[in-house]
């Protein structure tokens, strides 16, 4: 530790507590009006600069948003203040103590807890479970007067949740509290969330903007990182933004617009709208009837599902996590066999069928699944390399074209600027954005028929969001039958001509984007087939 360096202490950071009066909450007194200030802060790994002499301040009873493209430096930020990396160069101070935060365990000493994008959670342990899971105690533990803290803490911020319920019965916004439970009853004041809105419906993102605001209330600090600049103005207090690793300017919320903030994360003046151009000719492509389709876990994730897609449009598909979207698109891809049901494509039942035989049919369907390097893409190769594994097997030749699969692959990055050292580097080591870039652009440079996009441009940053809407509306203006799985409502009413709902993997209704509202399908998302009056209710 250099000298000076504040060392916590076991358990919370040792601030006295107040009460606030008749609120019934507790307000902490700090030692700084900041509850962190980064200085100086350098992170490299390799020949990449992550972040390039970033500083960071974050005050006391203030929420916090941490804007910037993909590959700016963001997450490698919070992941120093959070213990996951340490610091190149710079200082870290917290609550006026400079503090070496070696470890995540360092980081909840101090009182700072991140929430991870993907949940760090046991499925079978029930939500009591995995929050003291790690603690000390051991079978020691008084599981009831745990309990107990627990309950009250759920009551004290108005979270809905049994805290009983197995993770593995629990939605993904269930999920999100138990982290949130988890990180203040290890005593975190300083909260961290990466992207926590991305796959909530309006109904809970407000919900949680209720929550974060009474942290606020007593003093915590909230740091959120997101894309969906419109919904941060909603909640944030003040804005930091980096640009290629390097800090930006810091910015009132109430003192600028959508525009100035993308124009600030860009560089240049960035004025976005989402459009929905009607294309030239609209007719039948692909129907799916009465599909049912089990997932891993033997249970029926696809029940019964009948809809219709049409070529020369994006039909837009809406659901909260967890209602059928992966096994739907898996099967119409021919990566599962649906337990029953058809599915005809160009006047073809593909059902059953695998990719290659469904494309030596006639049927050329792209598909960009929700798993990135998991399905999407090999994590230990190249961009080169991942490009020729659309195109191998069809080439009809024994010897590779890697000289055309690397002429593409240069094409890619000048297109739609992505950050990697050089065509070699395993796209592992790119950021979650640039990744999604090299996958989409690889499934539709054969110009489909069929394009199934789940989920393309989460962890995007807005600029490249756009870019991914602009290249998936100029296939439905080609021609192309577009299937867009996604979680922004925003986006899906501006670029879709018809939404198809799904809850519980059924089919809760089709509605068209400009006779409907956000709300109105996140009620049909949790709900199911509802009317408007009982959504009013």
């Amino acid at each position: 530790p250099h000298a000076g360096a504040f060392l916590p202490r076991q358990g919370k950071c040792g601030w006295d507590q107040l009460s606030t009066g008749g609120s019934g909450r507790v307000k902490t007194v700090h030692a700084s009006e900041y509850a962190v200030q980064m200085k100086h802060c350098c992170k490299s790994f390799g020949r990449v600069v992550a972040n390039d002499n970033v500083d960071l301040r974050l005050k006391w009873g203030e929420i916090h948003a941490l804007l910037g493209e993909n590959g700016s430096g963001k997450t490698t930020l919070v992941n120093m203040l959070s213990g996951i990396y340490q610091p190149d160069d710079g200082e870290i101070w917290v609550d006026g103590n400079q503090a070496v935060i070696d470890s995540p365990k360092t980081a909840y000493q101090l009182g700072i807890g991140m929430i991870h994008q993907h949940f760090m959670l046991v499925d079978v342990l029930s939500a009591t479970e995995n929050i003291i899971l790690g603690q000390k105690g051991g079978v020691l533990l008084n599981r009831r007067k745990v309990s107990a803290e627990i309950c009250a803490m759920i009551d004290q911020y108005g979270f809905h949740i049994d805290p009983n319920r197995k993770i593995s019965e629990m939605s993904v916004s269930e999920k999100q509290t138990v982290e949130i439970i988890k990180a203040l009853y290890r005593g975190a004041e300083i909260l961290i969330l990466d992207e926590p809105t991305a796959v909530l419906t309006p109904q809970e993102t407000d919900r949680l903007f209720d929550v974060l605001r009474r942290m606020k209330d007593e003093g915590k600090c909230v740091v959120l990182i997101s894309h969906k600049i419109n919904k941060l103005f909603a909640v944030a207090d003040k804005v930091t933004i980096l640009r290629k690793g390097k800090f930006i300017e810091e910015l009132d919320m109430k003192a600028v617009t959508p525009d100035q903030l993308t124009s600030d994360m860009v560089g240049y003046p960035a004025k976005l709208s989402l459009n929905c151009p009607q294309s030239g000719e609209v007719k039948p492509y692909l129907s799916v009837r009465n599909l049912t389709v089990r997932g891993i876990s033997g249970a029926e994730s696809v029940k019964n599902l009948s809809f219709d897609a049409n070529a020369g449009e994006i039909l837009g598909i809406a659901g909260i996590a967890g209602s059928g979207q992966k096994e739907l698109c898996d099967a119409l891809a021919g990566i599962t066999v649906p337990e029953n049901g058809v599915i005809a494509a160009g006047g073809k039942e593909i059902q059953g069928m695998n990719p290659l035989s469904v494309y030596r049919a006639g049927i050329h369907i792209a598909y960009v699944p929700e798993d990135r390097l998991g399905m999407g893409l090999i994590p230990s190769m190249g961009m080169a390399e991942n490009v020729m594994l659309r195109s191998f097997e069809r080439t009809g030749s024994f010897f590779l074209d890697k000289k055309t699969a690397v002429q593409d692959s240069a094409r890619m990055v000048k297109e739609l600027d992505i950050a990697t050292p050089d065509l070699l580097t395993p796209v592992s080591r790119l950021s979650g954005g640039n990744v999604q870039k090299v996958l989409l652009e690889r499934e539709i440079q054969d110009h489909p028929q069929l394009l199934i996009a789940a989920y393309p441009v989460r962890g995007l940053d807005i600029g490249a969001s756009y870019k991914i809407y602009d290249m998936m509306t100029a296939e439905k203006l080609r021609g192309a039958c577009v299937l867009f799985i996604g979680e922004d409502l925003d986006a899906l009413l501006g670029i879709c001509d018809r939404i198809l709902v799904l809850c519980g993997g059924e089919a809760a209704g089709y509605v068209k984007p400009a006779e409907t509202t956000k709300n109105e399908i996140g009620y049909m998302m949790m709900n199911g087939s509802i009317g408007k009056e009982e959504m009013a209710v």
